[in-house]
């Protein structure tokens, strides 16, 4: 009996040491990304290559959209310049103070602009980082990746679906080198558990979970407004784009609170969700497209009555998503405003399950695997979810041509995602989605149209 035993763990044994041997070289390797035979959407003329970028060669970078998030993608620019190996070339924003102040930043020759193609005809140009509002993110990546110029889009990557796929279909033809601002997904964790699964150490993935969770009393998003902020300062005409169906007058409440207003912004769903929701797909040994996703929004606390002047939102307060894959593997995820109290990062499989939390990652084998695989504890995993560490990552990918960790493969499908959950949460549906015809029906089979600017109120 005993012999048996020994045998028994003898192979156990063996076969925890290929697992490991697999993982290690499961870390090496590169996915090769998911081909979508779908037509080409955009503008018809062929995309501009770009200048071929050695090893070795300086890095111009533009950036477009100066407020908070874009100036701090600037300062990080700036202060690595000879680290990475880059040079600030211009900035660009409709808004005269904001645009100054960058000038100031950037320093050196870089020129100030106020309209983005103007900085995109800026030859030396190598690459630009997009930090505008959400309704501009799918025209400017279009314009930016039909110059051939490399882009890092803040998220989410486009406000709509239909936009997505515009989008997903430019960035693919051209052969630029995207990277989505989701910086979590440059988080070594979520590396280490996106290795473990390609290894197959946690068997098929079933069911992932985590929360982007917040509670501000004031109401989240009540920026303060500049005084200084005046009509004869942008181009407010501009600024709402072509898309906006419903024109408003010069508004500073708008300008500055934007995410607050569905014509703008999705509110948790575009901006909190695309942190958590990422890195659950980045996992799958291929992140896939959605074939059903359910949200479910409320809005009942009113936080915004607490900040004097400011109008009640459009946008949920609190969130969940739901969203299955071909697979079998599903996702949820929490948001919410008014309350922080969040989930724990796991991801189960079939075979194990891990949890991440910090630099740390626990992985656990399901009860009747466990003389199979053992229990591990990785930690130190570094570095952390870091902006500075994510736009590295792209500019590395730029030298390299390697797939960045949020490449556009990625982007849209986490787009999908936050898109249909919209959908689904302010048409009190669940929205079924067929990848390859891109369709959308609900759980009778009705074909729907995807919501989008004027399709639906507000909007």
């Amino acid at each position: 009996m005993k012999k048996q035993e020994q045998t028994q763990r003898s192979g156990a044994q063996s076969r925890r040491n290929f697992i490991k041997k697999a993982a290690g070289a499961a870390a090496a390797a590169v996915a090769a990304p998911t081909v979508f035979k779908t037509p080409v959407y955009g503008q018809n003329q062929a995309p501009s290559t770009g200048r071929v970028i050695g090893a070795n060669d300086r890095i111009v970078v533009g950036f477009v959209g100066l407020g908070g998030q874009g100036t701090f993608h600037l300062r990080n620019f700036v202060r690595n310049a000879s680290k990475w190996n880059v040079a600030v070339g211009a900035v660009c924003d409709l808004w005269s103070k904001r645009r100054e102040a960058a000038k100031q930043i950037a320093g050196g020759q870089a020129k100030a602009y106020e309209d983005y193609r103007k900085l995109l005809e800026q030859k030396d140009i190598d690459a630009v980082v997009n930090s505008t509002v959400v309704h501009w993110h799918a025209q400017i990546t279009i314009d930016t990746a039909q110059a051939g110029k490399h882009t890092y889009c803040e998220k989410p990557l486009t406000r709509y679906l239909d936009e997505t796929f515009k989008v997903y279909d430019i960035v693919k033809r051209s052969g630029i080198v995207f990277q989505l601002g989701a910086q979590a997904c440059s988080d070594a964790k979520w590396q280490k558990a996106a290795e473990l699964v390609k290894a197959g150490m946690l068997g098929p993935l079933v069911l992932g979970q985590s929360s982007y969770m917040r509670n501000n009393p004031k109401g989240e998003w009540n920026y303060r407004i500049d005084p200084d902020f005046k009509p004869d300062g942008i181009n407010w005409n501009e600024w709402q784009g072509p898309n906006i169906r419903k024109r408003v007058d010069f508004s500073p409440e708008i300008f500055f609170r934007w995410r607050k207003y569905y014509p703008y912004s999705a509110g948790i769903l575009d901006d909190l969700f695309p942190h958590r929701l990422s890195p659950l797909m980045l996992v799958n040994a291929e992140p896939e497209w959605p074939i059903r996703v359910c949200s479910v929004g409320t809005k009942k606390i009113l936080t915004d009555k607490n900040t004097p002047g400011a109008p009640i939102r459009d946008v949920r307060e609190n969130v969940t998503l739901i969203a299955e894959f071909p697979s079998g593997y599903s996702v949820m995820v929490c948001g919410s405003t008014v309350n922080e109290y969040g989930l724990d990062n796991v991801v189960r499989g079939h075979v194990a399950t891990v949890t991440l939390g910090g630099t740390t990652v626990e992985y656990r084998p399901e009860r009747p695997f466990t003389d199979e695989y053992d229990p591990e504890r990785y930690t130190g995993l570094v570095p952390p979810e870091s902006v500075p560490v994510h736009e590295e990552n792209w500019i590395s990918c730029i030298r390299s041509g390697k797939k960045p960790h949020a490449d556009i493969e990625l982007a849209a499908r986490t787009q999908a995602v936050i898109s249909l959950g919209e959908m689904s949460d302010r048409l009190g549906i669940a929205c079924h989605f067929d990848p390859k015809t891109r369709t959308i029906t609900d759980g009778c089979g009705r074909k729907l149209e995807p919501i989008s600017y004027g399709k639906i109120d507000p909007s």
